[in-house]
């Protein structure tokens, strides 16, 4: 699929909406069954930041932005009556505390809000970091839905006490349009109240935290019927009374179906403000290691159970981002690019330390944060954008040697890129030569969206099984090979330099957290 093909339907054909709950935008992408993108509406994700350390949504807001990017889609076609199915897919660990009657008792804390480190140890001091990554795939982290009910029971207990139900994003805006609650295995492995091996909420487990174990929403299959919108949703949004609401999930996983990343041997790079690696396993990985390295694992439910284990740079097109903002947001990406391909291989010695938030596999670390290293007079933007860059690739080759290390996966024998980051040319050039391997990158720049259709198209059964809804999908490939001349001289930068980062940084970086701490305290 191109980027920003449109095209005439033909009369006749279904229709079906991917939403799209990224961290800084929501997406409503219109896609005819072989994925070409027919319309699309957006809508800023709506987010403050009340102190260090925290962002919160009001959850109406998220709806009314939800509602408007639908709008702004529906609007675009002659014809909204054919679509059919619509399904959610959403970032992994933010969740929406509600009461009784459906009413939010509580911000919903976004999914890198970090305000649970105090719970998160307690937690892990009580039960222990292996007892939750046996059953769960996962050890305890701030950001995971538990750690967040652990500090609303703490720090808010009358709106703990109202709260009956936490929906993941996802769920949340497919229940605003649907009426009803569920969620999937793989937004349910973001929450560390999962049995990853049995596939049901490890209720004992939520007993051991002191959490009730009726909070979560059913665990449904992914791609689901959950019913048609309600005739409010149809007036407000311009979806039609009979499209049906399907089960969606992770935004990663889901971006990965789209791209067909199943498939044993291939890792899948997804690219956006946070990236992850993932890689398909035949079943979870018992070795608490590779949890206590900071992997996590999950699962996907369609014809069967899908198992992965993956690996998130939580920062990653944030550290793009920051340091476009930093030199200058008017100027055009492009031109640091340009700027940046001027600059030799290796940035004169400039190394950037990506981890901006939070410290991720396989050294993950709750206060971790960024740093240069070799700076010099001279270093200009385009020297500090070219280290970022390379800093990224270093990172994601840690990450992806930590993995094959422990997870006993299949060898690599393919490599696809989707996402927004994945059309930064030089980055992709770079990754390839730091990997020393060949990266396909899939034409797909909203592959998230693409692939909650896809669960919408198996909702209303526009496709019988998954295995024909991706085998329509038209989707083009770029291929990145690496650059043969210059992959050792990374391979020295990344074994002598990059390695030693994190560990060199480590304790100063926890004194900054802990006198900042302190100081806003």
């Amino acid at each position: 699929m191109s980027s920003g093909t449109h095209r005439a339907l033909r009369r006749g054909d279904p229709l079906l909406v991917g939403v799209d709950f990224g961290t800084t935008h929501i997406r409503a992408l219109v896609v005819s069954p072989d994925g070409t993108v027919i319309a699309s509406g957006s809508a800023p994700t709506p987010i403050y930041h009340p102190r260090p350390g925290r962002a919160e949504h009001d959850p109406e807001a998220l709806w009314l932005a939800t509602v408007a990017a639908l709008r702004q889609a529906t609007g675009q076609l002659d014809d909204p009556n054919r679509i059919a199915g619509l399904a959610v897919a959403s970032v992994g660990e933010a969740g929406v505390p509600l009461d009784a009657a459906g009413k939010p008792t509580y911000p919903a804390m976004a999914w890198f809000d970090t305000r649970a480190e105090k719970e998160c140890e307690q937690l892990t001091a009580r039960i222990g970091t292996d007892h939750w990554a046996e059953r769960t795939g996962i050890g305890p982290g701030p950001m995971f839905s538990l750690c967040k009910l652990l500090w609303l029971k703490a720090h808010a207990p009358e709106a703990y006490s109202r709260t009956e139900r936490w929906l993941n994003m996802a769920d949340y805006l497919a229940w605003r349009l649907c009426g009803v609650a569920a969620t999937d295995p793989s937004l349910a492995s973001r929450t560390l109240a999962l049995d990853l091996g049995a596939g049901t909420w490890a209720d004992d487990l939520l007993r051991e935290a002191g959490i009730g174990p009726n909070l979560f929403a059913p665990l449904t299959a992914n791609g689901a019927a959950l019913g048609p919108v309600t005739p409010e949703v149809s007036k407000a949004t311009g979806l039609p009374h009979h499209c049906v609401i399907g089960v969606g999930g992770h935004d990663h996983i889901v971006g990965a179906l789209a791209a067909g990343a199943w498939r044993p041997g291939t890792l899948l790079n997804s690219l956006g403000t946070a990236e992850t690696l993932l890689l398909a396993l035949d079943r979870p990985v018992a070795d608490t290691a590779l949890v206590q390295a900071g992997y996590a694992q999950g699962a996907m439910l369609l014809d069967r159970p899908y198992y992965y284990v993956f690996a998130t740079n939580f920062t990653s097109g944030a550290s793009v981002d920051w340091l476009h903002g930093v030199v200058g947001a008017e100027i055009p990406h492009e031109t640091l690019i340009g700027e940046a391909e001027s600059v030799p291989s290796g940035s004169h010695g400039v190394h950037l330390l990506p981890t901006l938030r939070i410290g991720n596999a396989p050294h993950p670390d709750p206060v971790a944060r960024g740093s240069f290293v070799g700076l010099f007079p001279e270093a200009t933007r385009g020297v500090l954008y070219r280290a970022v860059l390379e800093g990224l690739a270093y990172e994601s080759r840690q990450m992806l040697d930590g993995m094959l290390e422990g997870s006993e996966a299949p060898a690599i024998e393919r490599i696809r890129a989707i996402g927004g980051l994945s059309r930064n040319r030089l980055l992709m050039t770079i990754k390839a030569t730091v990997f020393d391997r060949t990266i396909k990158i899939l034409e797909m720049p909203e592959s998230t969206g693409l692939g909650a259709a896809i669960l919408g198209g198996l909702a209303a059964k526009v496709f019988p099984d998954i295995d024909a809804a991706l085998s329509g999908l038209k989707c083009p490939e770029t291929e990145v090979r690496p650059d043969e001349s210059l992959t050792e001289l990374y391979d020295r930068r990344y074994q002598s330099i990059y390695r030693r980062l994190r560990p060199a940084t480590a304790e100063l970086h926890a004194a900054i957290v802990d006198i900042e701490n302190h100081r806003e305290g």
